[in-house]
């Protein structure tokens, strides 16, 4: 992009020396609460900006809404919602990836790097999916749509195609790199794919809010088992399917020419940057560990706090959010899923499904222990049945986790393995998640090869979260 289109600076001034005039120098009329006539202030700065047409309406009142969040005039609404604004949102602030075109900036930055081997260019690929994730939740996008590209031109730059029946050189293990990366770096981060919320919220309802995962909480609980499962996934493909091109010299000068043609770091893409570092400092609670928890910011307020940056700067443009159709199309099934599985908890049969599961898996004579493993590879493994994480969460993560607490299992064990499974279950087939069709679609991959490999991952992506990931939740004292 060549440059910004950011608020126009006559009628947003006004607008704010409006807001801070009623709000500072006006008293508060007697019988008027001062929250209420903060509100009045933020109200009538809004209405001036609408009127001097400082944005678009959308995007001032998107700007209003976060200013209402952050200074806390109003009482935050029901838990449910903002898990599926914290979506919606995240999805909006990652057009700014593509647009500034920073995503591909990172993934051909770690390539110049690390790329002299071709075991090398895998660990930059995962390095730059990894360093995305926190900001991606769509993970199709985030695997499909900027990691994937830079893929095959990595690829086609070594003559491996599949239409030249080279796959073998680079392209096939490449590929393969490139799919389970995205199940691992969805499981990392609650805001790493759009079916995590869902799962927070399931979870907290389904211990009556005894264990509530934060961010903070779910990125800390995945690093350890997140960074064993990068670290290994490589090698095992490697051994696997090794390709046959093994030394690869020529790949940094092809990241380095691929970033030239970028050009220098434009100031978009410093806003982004700057952005998204906001975002994972509010996400992980750093102001609040520094400054006291006076100063800890809700999740989705923080999501709301990067937008509305990202539009008052013109980094983004009103337009570009109404045209990001999954945003809004994900907003209105995120909230149809989470009514109707909160009414099924409240019309009795997620209690009933856990009765039966659970006195299954009790007349076995098993402990909890043995319970929990069941369940879990059961919940993993009818991955198989389904072409969607969220359709999977919806229909059994409530009435699985009820079952293994109905065994003995400790909740936040149990949830976290269930939690965690959700997104690795995705490496399974070709049709798992979003992503797959995308990768698998792209030629380089039989479907024996594809198959053979989730299975293979699936395995071994299960025992390191349930063993060392397990170790690591008991020191942390989660359980």
């Amino acid at each position: 992009m060549d440059k910004l289109t950011p608020l126009k600076p006559v009628p947003s001034l006004c607008a704010v020396a409006a807001t801070l005039i009623i709000w500072f120098l006006i008293p508060v009329p007697e019988g008027v609460a001062p929250n209420a006539w903060q509100l009045l202030a933020l109200f009538i700065g809004t209405i001036i900006a609408i009127i001097g047409k400082a944005m678009p309406i959308g995007a001032v009142s998107t700007i209003a809404i976060a200013l209402v969040a952050v200074t806390g005039v109003t009482n935050p609404g029901k838990p449910g919602a903002a898990l599926i604004w914290l979506i919606g949102f995240s999805i909006m602030i990652s057009l700014s990836l593509n647009k500034t075109g920073l995503g591909a900036r990172i993934g051909y930055y770690f390539i110049s790097l690390f790329g002299k081997k071709t075991l090398g260019i895998a660990y930059a690929l995962t390095l730059a999916e990894t360093t995305l994730a926190p900001v991606t939740p769509s993970n199709t996008a985030r695997g499909g749509g900027i990691i994937h590209p830079i893929m095959r031109s990595i690829a086609d730059s070594f003559g491996s195609r599949p239409e030249l029946n080279t796959s073998g050189k680079i392209g096939r293990y490449l590929s393969l790199v490139n799919y389970n990366i995205n199940p691992v770096t969805s499981a990392m981060f609650i805001t790493a794919t759009a079916p995590n919320p869902l799962i927070v919220s399931l979870i907290a309802k389904g211990t009556h809010g005894s264990f509530e995962l934060s961010w903070s909480m779910w990125a800390v609980a995945a690093l350890v088992p997140g960074l064993c499962s990068l670290i290994v996934m490589p090698l095992i493909i490697y051994l696997l399917y090794p390709p046959e091109v093994k030394s690869t010299p020529d790949a940094p000068r092809f990241a380095r020419e691929k970033l030239q043609a970028l050009g220098p770091v434009t100031l978009p893409e410093k806003i982004t940057l700057a952005v998204f570092a906001l975002l994972l400092a509010l996400w992980a609670g750093i102001p609040a560990m520094i400054f006291g928890p006076a100063l800890a910011v809700n999740p989705t307020t923080a999501a709301l706090i990067g937008l509305a940056v990202l539009l008052a700067t013109g980094v983004l443009s009103w337009e570009d959010v109404l045209k990001h159709k999954g945003a809004w199309d994900t907003v209105v099934w995120f909230s149809a899923l989470v009514m109707m599985a909160s009414f099924l908890g409240k019309l009795g049969l997620i209690g009933w499904l856990s009765q039966t599961v659970g006195s299954g898996i009790d007349h076995m004579g098993m402990s909890w222990v043995g319970g929990t493993l069941l369940l879990t590879i059961i919940y993993l493994y009818s991955h198989y049945f389904f072409a969607s994480t969220t359709a999977h969460v919806t229909a059994m993560f409530a009435a699985f986790f009820a079952a293994g607490i109905a065994l003995g299992a400790p909740p936040a064990l149990l949830g976290l393995i269930l939690a965690f499974s959700s997104s690795l279950m995705m490496s399974l087939t070709h049709y798992g998640t979003g992503t797959a069709p995308i990768i698998f679609g792209s030629g380089y991959v039989t479907l024996g090869e594809w198959w053979k490999t989730g299975l293979v991952m699936s395995v071994i992506n299960l025992l390191i979260w349930v063993l060392i990931g397990g170790a690591w939740w008991k020191w942390l004292g989660y359980w």
